[in-house]
């Protein structure tokens, strides 16, 4: 099998992510970049990682990278890729992709000139003046940063968060990739008690009890290198019967609730779907009243946000009431996203750790609170004996 490079990209807060799950693939020279995760591999890598990714978006096997300031350049750098090595004659190979900080930043006009340079050298590659491009789709995307180019082929089709459970969502649904994240920073791997106080659609539960069954979350979809004529059929067959031989089997106690029915019920359908709902409880509740369902355990929410004014001073109120309704819950750990950047004032208290994270394009931060109670530094040293005191000194 061949050697070849691959590119992850991934919401921003996540590459250190997505680089750990790559490693425990035991997959070879994994390279964190700002946005991007590399690495190299053959078609069984190209298989294992489309179906075990959590935090990735799409798995993109790289075909060329080069500088490029104007369109000459451009095109001379794609009509160089080896794209017959991956093209077939009928294959068809539509374009997109963006650009950033480059001389080149016209989408339309670069979007064209690669389609032109793909064309010809596919064309005399294969002895013909017209393509038909009526096969196999091979999506052709490509990226240029500060003028350098990378063009890709997208092996993934639909966006790996796509994991196939969730055909509708609720009105601000949490992208499944982010969902993953936020429980894998928890460091949850299903021996404590899980709760999501807001569960709206249930994705935030469903990616707890995927990681804690260590189920691969790309089991029940297909992806696009499934139908390249160069991908060995066998080699996705050998992927998905090591990832099922890699399950746990375990008695998890996960719960999701949301002051919304509708959302409760669309939750239970999507668990069903995702074949977790026997390790999932689903409730009506409001999170701010609800008793704790035990004395531990690790809560994860997203709460609404209140991007205009009216819905901002809700969301306030409501993270008001949900710091003293925690207040006391010492044997939580607790971790809320939120874009409020006053959350940790209207909780009540500061967090112990915060990271930033991408919720769609709103810049959010996860306030981590993973301690016991706080003792106020003046009330700590009043405690203290008074020969500490004089021993710091």
């Amino acid at each position: 099998m061949n050697q070849m490079q691959f590119a992850v990209p991934c919401l921003f807060g996540l590459e250190g992510l997505v680089g750990d799950e790559l490693r425990r693939l035991k997959i070879d020279n994994v390279q964190v970049e700002n946005g991007r995760v590399l690495f190299t591999g053959d078609e069984l890598t190209m298989a294992r990682s489309n179906l075990n990714l959590r935090t990735g978006e799409r798995v993109l096997l790289v075909l060329a990278s080069f500088r490029a300031t104007t369109f000459e350049e451009l095109f001379q750098g794609v009509y160089h890729a080896p794209l017959e090595q991956f093209i077939p004659r009928d294959g068809s190979f539509p374009v997109k992709g963006h650009c950033l900080n480059s001389q080149l930043m016209s989408v339309p006009d670069c979007q064209a000139i690669i389609k032109k340079a793909a064309s010809r050298r596919l064309g005399e590659k294969y002895g013909i003046s017209w393509l038909p491009e009526d096969g196999v789709k091979f999506q052709l995307q490509f990226a240029i940063m500060h003028d350098q180019v990378t063009l890709y082929l997208d092996t993934s089709g639909v966006g790996l968060h796509k994991r196939g459970y969730r055909a509708v969502g609720n009105d601000a649904p949490l992208r499944e990739t982010l969902a993953a994240a936020m429980v894998q920073l928890t460091r949850y791997r299903g021996r404590e008690f899980f709760w999501d106080p807001f569960c709206g659609s249930g994705t935030i539960p469903i990616e707890a009890a995927m990681i804690a069954m260590n189920r691969a979350p790309g089991l029940s979809r297909g992806f696009a290198c499934e139908k390249f004529p160069w991908m060995d059929a066998q080699l996705f067959r050998d992927a998905r019967s090591e990832a099922m031989d890699r399950e746990f089997r375990g008695d998890y106690r996960i719960l999701g609730s949301d002051n919304d029915p509708k959302c409760v019920s669309l939750a239970m359908a999507n668990a069903r779907k995702a074949g977790v709902a026997k390790f999932i409880t689903f409730k009506d509740g409001d999170a701010t009243k609800m008793s704790l369902p035990c004395d531990q355990g690790i809560l994860v929410g997203n709460p609404p946000y209140g991007e205009r004014m009216l819905e901002r001073q809700s969301a306030q109120r409501l993270y008001q009431a949900l710091g003293r309704h925690l207040k006391f819950a010492d044997g939580w750990k607790k971790y809320i996203i939120t874009s409020e950047p006053e959350f940790e004032h209207y909780f009540g208290r500061r967090a112990d750790k915060k990271r930033k994270l991408y919720n769609g394009m709103i810049k959010c931060d996860y306030y981590m609170y993973t301690g016991g109670p706080r003792i106020p530094r003046k009330q700590n040293a009043a405690a203290a004996p008074k020969g500490s005191q004089q021993n710091r000194r």
